[in-house]
């Protein structure tokens, strides 16, 4: 069995400075973990007065520049590279993690074959949950959406915001595709799904689902318009079908075809039944 307390390296990545209130909360959380981070790496996206400002505020954090490709997939490729845990975790910058993130996430890798650990991201609404946004669709805004499993299972992928990997699989497998994933604002994604599907192809193992490793999600009210709801879901879809011409549509889309039958036709049904 391997080391229940594996050293942890958690990697946040921020592009703007609008977002410093909820980057400074991030680092926070991280530092009030029951199992202490091995290291906590802040990589900059290509924002130079946001470096400066990171490196002042933060001595205690390794605050680097996004030395690959502008965008999150480079940034976070940019952590690994920098992180010395054998186990990298990755939080988004407005996101916060519950005291026993670490410690559940860690865990998790106390089972064989384990490559990766995740857990649920709650919605934090900035006003509260729009009456017409239905649950089953908490992914539009980077969420964890019903009908996920409410006990450890295996998935087929984690989401990014919480998200944990070994280094050694993440190096093996060469990271995170530059072709996939946000850059600054842009509402695309799906680069998490491509390399945990990858990382099963390539290496085998499993990818644990850990729902009581909660982070809480900031949903700014930008996020809670019908607009970019129709944004968000279109550019799922492209994403979507970018990744299965990567890696098969079996794999690809497997997921998505059991969340139509199941999960939203039980929302579906609560619509128009409240069932």
């Amino acid at each position: 069995m391997s080391n229940p307390h594996p050293d942890i390296s958690v990697v946040i990545c921020a592009f703007t400075e609008r977002r410093w209130t909820d980057l400074t909360r991030a680092i926070e959380s991280v530092a009030g973990q029951t199992l202490a981070a091995h290291q906590v790496i802040l990589v900059i996206d290509h924002n130079d007065a946001l470096l400066r400002r990171a490196t002042a505020a933060w001595p205690d954090v390794l605050v680097v520049p996004n030395r690959e490709q502008q965008g999150l997939s480079g940034a976070r490729n940019t952590g690994v590279s920098a992180a010395t845990g054998s186990i990298v975790a990755f939080l988004d910058d407005d996101a916060t993690a519950e005291p026993r993130w670490l410690e559940l996430l860690a865990a998790g890798y106390g089972e064989a074959g384990v490559l990766a650990v995740g857990g649920a991201v709650e919605p934090a609404w900035f006003h509260q949950r729009p009456r017409w946004f239905p649950r089953e669709f908490d992914w539009v805004v980077g969420c964890t959406h019903s009908g996920m499993p409410r006990e450890p299972r295996p998935v087929r992928n984690l989401v990014g915001a919480n998200m944990s990997i070994r280094r050694d699989v993440l190096l093996e497998v060469g990271g995170f595709d530059h072709g996939i994933g946000r850059v600054g604002a842009v509402p695309v994604g799906c680069e998490e799904t491509e390399l945990c599907i990858r990382a099963q192809q390539r290496r085998g193992g499993t990818v644990l689902y850990v729902p009581q490793a909660r982070v809480h999600h900031r949903v700014g009210p930008e996020r809670t318009t019908i607009r970019y709801f129709l944004s968000r879901c279109r550019a799922e879809g492209i994403s979507k079908a970018l990744v299965s011409s990567l890696v098969g549509a079996r794999h690809g889309l497997g997921a998505e075809r059991s969340y139509v039958r199941t999960t939203l036709t039980t929302g579906v049904a609560r619509g128009l039944f409240g069932a």
